[in-house]
């Protein structure tokens, strides 16, 4: 399975449920911090960018911690699948987040989602380029955002499989560009406007 043991390691402790009782209702509604968290992404109100909150519901230390990495973890992983895939529908959205996934299995990028995509960050050659060429700087488009961070909260929650569409890809380029990286990989498939590879045995040059 591409869903990785960091991703695990930040839901485990948030598996303890907390009921909620409606009292108009006069029903308990029991979720968990996870769900609350899927529910969040999917809510057409919050703040001027649409990112998520800590629900109201998680009060201890280790609740808000394990959500603060949580919702780090899908803040990292919705950014890269909005700036690197917007626009590609659904298999293209899942392929790059595909070569997140990949590359922290490695473990050679970082143990992290966070990690991963932030590698390089603010300097020339960052592995992914959102982070480096002045993306970051500009405001996001706030329904295109919301949208965004919904794939990202069903693929950390397990709603959406991933099915390694890309073999085992950890780099991508557009088509429209020839790196010269890419010479030193092996082609793994092309999905809409993205060109995926894979390293070679005991390579890691990008």
């Amino acid at each position: 399975s591409v869903i990785l043991a960091a991703a695990s390691a930040s839901l485990g402790a948030a598996a303890a449920y907390r009921p909620h009782t409606d009292q108009a209702k006069t029903q308990v509604v029991v979720t968990s911090p996870v769900q609350q968290a899927a529910q969040h992404a999917r809510a057409e109100a919050a703040a001027a960018q649409g990112d998520l909150a800590i629900p109201a519901a998680v009060q201890s230390a280790s609740e808000k911690l394990v959500m603060n990495k949580l919702l780090a973890e899908h803040r990292c992983l919705s950014e890269v699948m909005y700036y690197e895939a917007r626009g590609e529908g659904l298999a293209g959205e899942k392929a790059v987040a595909e070569v997140v996934f990949h590359r922290m299995r490695t473990g050679n990028y970082g143990q992290s989602i966070c990690a991963v995509v932030y590698e390089g960050a603010n300097k020339p050659g960052c592995q992914f380029s959102f982070a480096c060429n002045g993306d970051l700087a500009h405001r996001k488009m706030p329904k295109s955002w919301m949208r965004a961070q919904i794939l990202p909260a069903r693929i950390l929650t397990g709603e959406e499989r991933m099915n390694d569409q890309t073999g085992g890809a950890t780099s991508f380029h557009a088509v429209s560009v020839q790196p010269d990286w890419a010479n030193s990989l092996e082609r793994t498939v092309q999905i809409g406007n993205h060109i995926f590879y894979k390293h070679p045995p005991r390579s890691r040059s990008m």
